[in-house]
């Protein structure tokens, strides 16, 4: 027996909903895949726990994007199991996101420190490993930046060791041998600089996040009134 009156209108309305939350998916693992791309580039991760959030975006994402069946297929066919099965995964992906949320809180500290330790072994090995050079380069010109944490590191490591002297890369207007002019070097270590630049995006990944999570105690109270105009339809037959 199909359900009629307000019970029809929220079956179109949780199926709508399935909509936004199976694009919600898309853009998570879209935003998830750009993270990880993002952290690859800047440096190079020894470390599970620096790529742990957009892999845990990525798997979310993926979740929901196929969760978003149960929801249009029970809405479509008005099957009492389907949107049963839904709410409950939607539930349970609803508290993933917040325990997700807290550990990346909780863990903030030791992806600065990966930054650092990366940062602090690339700088040792600017002179002996082209690999860490050219990726220390492109950080120091990407960032406005100069070794992990101040222009001072280099004086710790051959070539620059006692000389005063930086990689051209760390100079606020880039020229060859702009290194041994101090006026013109940065002098914010990348560890901080890469800190701030990430901070500039934590608003609209928690507003993104906040939104998501909004759509899914809709879809959560849509699919459970839904579950009752069912039942209700199932009693009466």
């Amino acid at each position: 027996m199909a359900v009629e009156g307000g019970m029809k209108c929220v079956k179109y309305l949780l199926f709508f909903f399935n909509l936004i939350f199976w694009i919600c998916g898309i853009a998570l693992i879209g935003l998830g895949i750009y993270v990880q791309i993002y952290l690859n580039q800047t440096l190079t991760i020894s470390s599970a726990s620096a790529s742990g959030t957009p892999i845990v975006l990525i798997v979310v994402g993926v979740v929901i994007f196929f969760i978003s069946f149960f929801g249009c297929c029970g809405a479509a066919k008005e099957n009492y199991c389907m949107v049963t099965t839904f709410a409950v995964l939607l539930g349970l992906i609803f508290l993933v996101e917040i325990a997700a949320a807290i550990a990346g809180y909780v863990f903030r500290n030791q992806v600065q420190d990966v930054f650092r330790d990366a940062l602090n072994d690339s700088v040792s090995k600017y002179n002996t490993s082209q690999k860490a050079k050219d990726e220390l380069d492109s950080i120091q010109q990407t960032f406005s930046c100069c070794g992990a944490n101040s222009s001072s590191d280099w004086n710790n490591y051959p070539p620059f060791k006692g000389s005063g002297t930086v990689p051209d890369t760390c100079c606020k207007v880039i020229v060859t041998g702009c290194g041994k002019n101090s006026t013109n070097i940065n002098k914010t270590g990348c560890v901080q600089a890469i800190d701030d630049s990430i901070k500039k995006y934590v608003g609209i990944i928690a507003g993104v996040a906040l939104g998501i999570a909004f759509f899914e105690i809709l879809g959560i109270v849509f699919a459970c009134c839904l579950m009752k105009g069912i039942r209700s339809g199932y009693e009466v037959m």
